[in-house]
Parts: C-alpha cells; structure tokens; sequence
C-alpha cells in the first residue's frame, strides 16, 4: 500500500478510489449512527466526511456496518472446500472467520491443515487459523494423526495463523501435563492467543484452565457458566450453529460491563442453515429479537472479534482500517444488500459475484481405511438386562448418561425393540484399518428400520453408524468405504442415498448449492424413510455423539465413555 497516497486521499489532496455516499455509517467505536459518506483508497478506509471519488456510489440512506467476523468456526462443518464456504457466508455479510482446522487436522494432520490455508487464500474471504491443539482430542480415541507442539511449531509462524485452537483436553491442563503445556508455551512465547473449551467446567479447575492462559470459551450453555467466565477475565464466543444454540440463553448475560468481552461464533453450521437463516448475521437478528440493542450486537459481530484476536485493522469503518463493509437495509433485520471485501463489490443481494475454480483435493482424499467386517462385528455382548445407555438431548451437544433395562437373547446378545427407542451405536477406526469398533447404545433418536452413517465422527472422525439391525449397519460401513467417506442412509439391506464427501471424508468438492440439495435430500430420507426424531438433525447429533470432550456419555473407537470423570466405563451398569 501507498502510505503517501493514503494520507493524500484522506486530507482531501487526492480522489479516492471509491466513495459510498448518502450512507446512514455505524461507528461501533461509540454507538452512533451518522450520515454521510465514506471514502476508499487501495482497499483501505481513508476516510469518513466529504469526498470525491473516481467511483462514488450512492446508498440512498442505507446502513453501512463493519463486514462481520465468526470468532470460531470448522469450516469443514460447512461439508464444502474453503472457496465453497467464502460463497455461503460473504453474501451474507461474512467477510472475516477464525478458523480451527481440527477437523482436518484429526484427519490428514499437518498436511490437512496447508490444504486449508492454501484453498482459503483463493476467495475473497479473510481466513485466519488458530492451530488445533488437540489432535487427537484426547487419548482416548484414535485420529489419523497426532500433533504434538513440535509439529505446531511448522505452523505457528504462518501469517495465516493467529493462535492456539480451543484446548478441549482440559484435564491434562488442570493436571500440568506437559505435552498440552508445551502447545500453550508455543502461542504464549509468540504472545498469540489461546482459544478454550471448558464446558461445565468450575472452581479450581476453571482457575487453573484460565491461569495458564486460556482466554475465550465457545462452549457456555448455562448463564452460570458464563458468568463464572467473565468474572476471571475470559471472552465468551457465544455460539448459534446447527447442533448447538446458545444465543438466546446467553445474550442474557451482556449488559454494559460484559458486552465488550462477547462476540459471535457459529462453530459447527451446516449450509442448509446458513442458506436459510444466514451466519452471524442471522446472530445479530437473534439477539435484536431477544432484547439486545442493536449497536451492540453490531459491536460483537464486529470489533469485539477484531480485538479479541488481535485483528488491528478488522471490525469497524474508521481511517486506516481494512474496506471491509456491508450494506444493510435496516438495524432489526440485517437484509445485506452489499458486500464490499477491501473496497470491492463481492456479492449484492445475498448473491456472490465472484466465482471459485474445483479444488485440487489429491493430497486429502482417500482417507478411508478399514479393515474386515460382517455383521458379527456388530452384534453386542451384554452380561445383564441393564445398561448404561447415551441419552440424546435434541440441539444440544451435552448428552445425558441414563441406566436402562433392554431386551437380550439367550446369548446374552442385545436385540433392538422398537417400543424402547434404543439403538445400536457404532465407531469404527478408519485411519490406519486397525479393527477397532466401540459398540454401545442411544436413546432419543427414533430410527426405525435401518441404519445411518458417516466420516464425520467429532473429534477424530472415525466411521459412526447408528441403526436397529446389524445387516444395514453393516451396508451402510461398506457403502462409505466404497465411495471414500461421507454420509449414507440405508433400509432393509438397501441405500436409499448417500453424498459422498471425499476431501478427508468431511468435505466434498461440489459446489455449495449442490451440496446442499444433496443433503437436504439425505436429511429428508433420515425423517421421512426411517423416521428419525424431527428434533434431531440427523446426522450433525449423530456425528458429535463420539466427541469425548463434551459430557456426559460419548462413544469412540475405543469404547464407552464417561467424559464426566475422564474414564471408559462398561456398558453394563454395575
């Protein structure tokens, strides 16, 4: 940039680039809403008062605001490659995300992760990577990779990075474990910033978490939580995704001390979602309609992400920062008209204008890897008729570990019964063909009459299939091996359908639109063909239910889980 050329364009010396007239500008810096116009020069805001321009443009009293910011966002939860992604959220006002590339990372490890910072360079699209900091999640469970502080330490220079990923192994840091303090010691010495995961997290321990530098949490539910949070210094990232709905319950607890250490975070959000009721900008709706003034919802859709991940010239319309910008029709319902990327039209009407080439995915596709099975490696041993079974809260991530009395044959082999909506769950490893399969059982899900699969398995992405019968769980395993990874749904011996996601089994390589029609359709066969919970997004519940960060009871690879006291426990209930 022409810093010379800058200060012309700003003292009035010189035209700008681009001038945006008759806007009605909000200024997150002191909650005001002025009127008139602003001036661009080489991407970069010059200034806001009376200007010339090469170009000027007149918004006829619209509201111009600060392009808005996820604080915490998988894209692989999008299910499309990075360029992909920037087309779902720019158009509706997007132009910044922070990023954990855990996913991936779980998959293909340190080459995943270039695959991401490569392909997000390609949109117009601000990137930013925090480096994952728990693959695996835990020890507990087997990933494709496992990336200790010195394989970070490849990474943590890139101008794309800006941080340590959410540590969700928060046992190891109240315990001082030195492999996880050594990730922190990484970010620390560079002074980047460390992202949390702490849910239902308390006391000494909270303390000890916050004290070794863990400093935003995505994972409140309860405003107790919060709280607790706020009190020792911690940004909150309150969370609106598919999955996991957090806003409603947590705006409650910004008010005028608290708002300026809370901003907005998806996490996990599927296109159909972000199709039909936006991305951050569908939060600042959400938290207008439950009582939040306006400006202050821009505020942390904007600036408050900026300064938190210390993004200097990110998240507001004032000289010298970056021509990020939206145009809106009102404060209430945020329609974005216009979305300007360093002072360029990128998308107008929630329609984006620029268009990305099909990704080169050789380097993370062919990710599945599983050794023998039949049905035989479905069937569940129990010694009695009572169990510790995973009870499914629908749009919640937290699962609730039950004790119930099911139906066994003269083996000792468990049967499904219909009346009792306990089914089947299983994790198969899918790295490295290893054999391992966790068996156990879920209730809340009311399938019936088949089974579902997919790649996508929290954290480390095993192959999960939940079903009432061994022989479709078994068709659905094999279909996924066949074409790569993805999702399949599958009845009475047959696949109903199935989308494949080759890039590492978590994304595919389609266009966003296409994509979504395809999962939209598998959604429909989970409800309309097997009956699925209505409550339930199918398979975003089914894939969290092997995540063994999140309480209560989860299922991985290698057997039930209680993350409640960090431990496997039988399924048999003592």
């Amino acid at each position: 940039m022409d810093l010379k050329r800058l200060i012309d364009v700003a003292a009035g010396r010189r035209k700008a680039d681009l001038v945006l007239q008759n806007a009605r500008i909000v200024n997150v810096h002191t909650h005001e809403v002025s009127d008139g116009s602003l001036a661009v020069d080489q991407g970069v805001i010059a200034g806001i008062g009376a200007y010339e321009g090469r170009k000027e443009l007149d918004l006829n009293g619209a509201y111009l605001l600060p392009g808005l910011i996820d604080s915490h966002v998988h894209i692989e939860s999008s299910l499309v490659s990075p360029e992909q992604f920037a087309r779902l959220v720019v158009p509706r006002g997007t132009t910044t995300v922070i990023a954990d590339p855990h996913e991936i990372a779980n998959v293909a490890g340190l080459e995943g992760i270039r695959y991401m910072i490569s392909a997000a360079k390609k949109a117009p699209l601000d990137v930013y990577f925090m480096l994952p900091s728990c693959v695996p999640s835990t020890s507990f469970e087997n990933a494709g990779a496992v990336l200790d502080a010195a394989a970070l330490e490849e990474l943590i220079d890139d101008d794309a990075v800006l941080g340590l990923g959410e540590v969700m192994d928060y046992p190891s840091v109240a315990a001082g474990d030195e492999g996880i303090l050594a990730k922190i010691a990484l970010a620390a010495k560079r002074n980047k910033p460390i992202d949390g995961h702490g849910p239902m997290l308390e006391g000494r321990g909270l303390n000890a978490y916050r004290a070794a530098g863990i400093q935003t949490d995505h994972e409140c539910s309860t405003l107790d939580e919060m709280r607790d949070r706020l009190r020792i210094g911690m940004r909150i990232l309150i969370r609106e995704g598919s999955a996991a709905r957090n806003l409603s319950t947590l705006i409650k607890g910004v008010g005028p001390h608290t708002s300026r250490y809370c901003s907005f975070c998806t996490d996990d959000k599927q296109p159909e979602q972000i199709l039909s009721e936006g991305h951050i900008d569908h939060s600042l709706r959400l938290a207008i309609e439950n009582g939040l003034d306006p400006l202050t919802a821009i505020q942390m859709g904007t600036l408050n992400a900026a300064e938190g991940y210390g993004l200097a010239r990110k998240g507001a319309l004032a000289p010298g920062f970056d021509a990020d910008m939206i145009v809106v029709d009102n404060l209430r319902h945020f329609t974005v008209q216009q979305v300007y990327k360093r002072g360029v039209l990128v998308a107008r009407n929630q329609e984006a204008l620029f268009a990305v080439n099909t990704p080169d995915i050789s380097r993370v596709s062919g990710s599945v890897k599983v050794g023998e099975l039949s049905q035989e490696s479905f069937r569940l041993k129990l010694r009695g008729d009572l169990v510790n079974v995973i009870h499914l809260h629908p749009g919640n991530l937290i699962t609730e570990k039950a004790v119930r009395k099911v139906y066994i044959d003269e083996q000792g082999f468990f049967v499904h019964r219909e009346k009792l909506d306990i089914l089947k769950l299983a994790v198969i490893e899918r790295h490295r063909g290893s054999g391992n399969i966790g068996l156990g059982l879920v209730e809340g899900f009311q399938l019936k009459n088949g089974a579902l699969a997919t790649t996508i398995a929290h954290d480390s992405h095993n192959l999960i299939i939940i079903g009432d019968n061994d022989r479709d769980m078994l068709t659905a395993a094999r279909e996924l091996i066949s074409c790569g990874g993805g999702m399949c749904a599958v009845r009475e011996g047959k696949v109903l359908d199935t989308l494949p996601l080759p890039i590492a089994g978590l994304m595919s390589n389609e266009g966003a639109d296409q994509l979504n029609q395809r999962l939209s359709r598998i959604n429909r066969t989970a409800y309309e063909a097997l009956r699925v919970n209505p409550q339930v997004d199918p398979f975003m519940s089914l894939s969290f239910l092997a995540l063994p960060v999140i309480p209560e009871l989860k299922l991985t690879d290698m057997g039930l889980f209680d993350v409640t006291n960090f431990e496997f426990i039988n399924i048999n209930a003592e």
